[in-house]
């Protein structure tokens, strides 16, 4: 994504492993809807990454599971290796449905089918990565994988994500997890019910106060909060004239937040703002479309376009 100007030499390129859902997804918006599409956390994270940065995603599909889109993630510098097909049975499945309030995804069924026994294999290739993202699957597996990458790689910046069925059902592995992780990327909802606290401020202090040295607080429409020990940057959601479907927005977002950093091989408070950023940007892509359809389409000229507008939009001068 990033340009190389002349004279320059390229950074070294990072790959990404990243561990999730991936699944087929039935959908129902006031704009559009998809049966059985392509979907899934990691599916997501891994299409905005890649726009930056290679990706290797870990996860298990079923027989039902489209061959032609397994090719298409390898033709966009998706290693697809560490995806397990179980030839009996059928891939993870979720059917949503969104009133004219996009915020909220009313959940119609749920069939986690080959993915209730889901336990992780990393790919001795992808041991060796510099950057882990663990999507939102059971705290306890996203430890064990932890560990396992770690133990390879013992600098590997490591970040994850969540849900509120883990904060409510797993609370005290997640506490043990968020205490091990680099970066911990949540929603407004779930922070507070996480740490109890109403305050974005005060929550994010709590987590970090566990652990884990940033916190992205991601909050829909009204855009999103980065904390690293007492400085705090937040930029605006990027306006949409025409949203259609928020499924996969923050994993999106998590995926080129990863593949900027990735890109750049910095965690500085510098390049975390601008990959807080870019993951704004690219997550209003796809937002646009129906499922993954967006973010398969949407080209790095679009990208880069949007986001020299954003930070047009976003820009003040100083006292």
């Amino acid at each position: 994504m990033r340009k190389v100007e002349k004279g320059k030499v390229k950074r070294k390129v990072r790959k990404i492993v990243v561990v999730g859902s991936i699944a087929r997804d039935w959908i129902k918006t006031p704009f559009a809807r998809v049966s059985g599409g392509v979907g899934g956390s990691s599916i997501y994270f891994s299409l905005a990454a890649s726009l930056f940065s290679p990706v290797g995603i870990v996860g298990v599909i079923g027989r039902d599971f489209p061959e032609k889109f397994l090719k298409k993630l390898s033709r966009r510098g998706i290693d697809t290796s560490g995806i397990k097909r179980e030839k009996k049975g059928e891939t993870f499945q979720w059917e949503g449905e969104y009133s004219w309030d996009l915020n909220i995804a009313k959940t119609i069924d749920t069939r986690l089918n080959v993915f209730a026994e889901f336990s992780p294999r990393i790919p001795a290739e992808f041991l060796s990565s510099e950057f882990l993202f663990l999507a939102n699957i059971d705290p306890v597996l996203q430890m064990k994988v932890l560990k396992e990458v770690k133990n390879a790689a013992p600098k590997c910046f490591v970040a994850g994500d969540t849900m509120n069925f883990w904060i409510e059902s797993k609370k005290r592995h997640l506490s043990h997890l968020i205490g091990k992780l680099d970066a911990m990327l949540i929603n407004e909802a779930e922070i507070r019910q996480f740490t109890g606290m109403n305050n974005l401020i005060k929550a994010a202090g709590k987590i970090i106060s566990m652990g884990a040295k940033i916190v992205v607080v991601k909050r829909g429409e009204y855009g999103v909060s980065c904390f690293s020990g007492n400085r705090i940057f937040s930029l605006p959601a990027f306006p949409l004239a025409s949203p259609v479907d928020p499924t996969g927005a923050g994993d999106s977002f998590a995926g080129a937040f990863m593949g900027y950093i990735a890109s750049c091989g910095s965690v500085s408070w510098k390049e975390l703002k601008k990959a807080v950023a870019w993951g704004t940007v690219v997550s209003s892509f796809t937002v646009e479309g129906i499922g993954v359809r967006r973010l398969v389409s949407v080209g790095k000229n679009e990208i880069n376009s949007r986001y020299r507008k954003f930070v047009r939009m976003v820009h003040f001068e100083k006292i």
